[in-house]
């Protein structure tokens, strides 16, 4: 049975092709390597708060969600006066209790 109430986790993983953005609230507070599984310790996202998602469409159209990111739409962060965007997010999931607490300082 599905839980039907207002969503109260505050952690998210946001996965793409070769990355693991680990997000608390809408602030990314870890990088990880898929390929390795090492953590990046000086990713321009750290510290950066996601301002929404981008859809890329094949025409060269961009529409942009100011909401949480989709599966299939890029991260797009606003980092201390450069943008950043991900490759499309392939899918979003709940990082484990071990994993948050071994989030790098």
């Amino acid at each position: 049975m599905r839980y039907v109430g207002n969503e109260r986790r505050i952690h998210k993983v946001y996965v793409t092709r070769n990355t693991e953005y680990h997000v608390r609230r809408g602030t990314c507070v870890a990088v990880r390597c898929r390929r390795s599984g090492d953590w990046i310790r000086g990713h321009l996202a750290l510290r950066s708060t996601i301002s929404g998602g981008l859809r890329f469409h094949e025409s060269g159209g961009v529409q942009p969600n100011e909401g949480n990111p989709r599966i299939g739409e890029s991260l797009f962060f606003c980092a201390a006066g450069r943008d950043l965007v991900t490759s499309p997010v392939v899918s979003i999931e709940r990082p484990p209790r071990e994993v948050v607490t071994a989030y790098p300082h």
